[in-house]
């Protein structure tokens, strides 16, 4: 059992680039702890925390359809170095402002941007990258893995990230963060991976076209772009504003939070597990659908809940229904696309999947001030179960791939 969960370890490229990537997303979620508390703390306002998210967001949804093509022409390890020095750096500076005792919500929404901006080409090239490492048979085992690294991290990273806010101040969870993207820019420069993208003499606006209109051409992949924007336009919120949830459902501290994000991590490694455990791939997008449905009633459900035990039980259970959601949709998308093709038609997907999340914030954090953070997540989950139940019973292309 254990041998068919990890079978995509069996590549010593890939243990590699796992277990760098875990590191640094390790970092990554430490300085997501410590940065939401920091605006929330500063600016008292669920739209300035939404707007946080939507700054370091929509760069990738502005910019990644031009990150897939270098992806596609451009060494995908050079890409992914580039990015990773560019947040590397922008971690080190909002460590320093914060030391100073000089930093502005404004400078944190510049930095968030920034990072954004790296993302968007570091993005593709990596999503691009990871299947080049494994053989297809073990393609949906390594985006699995993939996905338990940075779900592990998600658990591990808070409880670090909460222990050194707490301890040290939060200019040391930038700080920690800052030197975890050195051990995935060592494993970078190590690896091999199978396939290396050729130069070629199309335009930029040429190589995009092509990607766009794989997807078109393809039956069911137009509508699951639409399903990954919409499904994280709705669900991605009860990540962003569980700060708001601990303080103004629970009148709680960022202890709280922790507990709420540590679990949340908790259930997306397991319910990556389920996927990398799994070996069918038929009928793969109407299993997403029917958990999309379960993640929307779990939703709807924490929003209504006061009780704390309840609502952690539920956070762990949206945890584990998002990610088997996310990486069904997503090895899916790459079981049907060439090498030579990955990052332009990812790029293309990740635009719908994290666009989603930046508009979902800021409409959510608006909606909030209006009526409250408990209307707002119960709705967005009456909402997702509509969203999956169209596209079971009405749209059903989607459901047939």
């Amino acid at each position: 059992m254990l041998k068919r969960v990890f079978r995509a370890f069996q590549y010593p490229d890939f243990r590699l680039m796992w277990l760098g990537a875990c590191t640094s997303t390790i970092g990554t979620w430490m300085q997501i702890l410590a940065q939401s508390w920091l605006v929330y703390s500063l600016s008292n306002s669920s739209l300035y925390l939404g707007l946080d998210a939507f700054f370091g967001q929509i760069p990738i949804f502005m910019f990644s359809l031009f990150g897939g093509v270098f992806a596609d022409r451009k060494s995908r390890q050079s890409l992914l170095v580039m990015s990773q020095v560019i947040q590397l750096s922008c971690a080190f500076i909002l460590a320093g402002l914060v030391a100073l005792g000089v930093v502005r919500v404004w400078h944190i929404w510049c930095l968030s941007f920034t990072v954004g901006v790296a993302q968007s080409f570091g993005g593709p090239a990596y999503l691009a990258l990871i299947p080049t490492l494994v053989e297809k048979e073990d393609l949906q085992n390594a985006i699995a893995l993939n996905s338990i690294q940075f779900n592990l991290a998600r658990v591990v990273g808070p409880a670090l990230g909460g222990i050194a806010l707490v301890k040290l101040g939060a200019q040391w969870c930038f700080t920690l963060n800052g030197i975890s993207y050195l051990a995935v820019i060592f494993t970078l420069l190590m690896i091999h991976p199978r396939f290396v993208p050729e130069k070629t003499g199309e335009s930029v606006l040429q190589s995009m076209r092509q990607g766009i209109t794989f997807l078109r051409q393809r039956e069911g992949m137009a509508a699951l772009v639409a399903l990954a924007f919409l499904s994280t336009l709705l669900s991605f919120p009860l990540i962003t504003f569980l700060p708001v949830m601990a303080r103004e459902v629970f009148h709680a501290g960022s202890n709280t939070f922790t507990l709420f994000l540590c679990l949340s991590g908790a259930g997306s490694v397991t319910g990556a597990l389920f996927v990398a455990a799994a070996q069918a791939h038929a009928g793969q997008a109407k299993r997403s659908l029917l958990v999309m449905v379960i993640l929307g009633i779990i939703m709807a459900g924490f929003g209504l809940s006061r009780n704390l035990i309840l609502s952690t039980t539920l956070v762990f259970g949206a945890g584990a229904a998002l990610m088997i959601v996310f990486a069904l949709n997503s090895s899916l998308v790459q079981l049907y696309v060439s090498d030579a093709m990955r990052g332009r038609v990812m790029s293309v997907y990740n635009v719908a999947f994290r666009g989603g999340m930046p508009l979902g914030s800021v409409i959510s954090g608006f909606l909030i001030k209006q009526t409250s953070v408990r209307v707002i997540m119960a709705g967005n989950g009456l909402l997702l179960v509509v969203l999956a139940l169209y596209f079971l019973l009405v749209q059903r292309k989607l459901s047939k791939l």
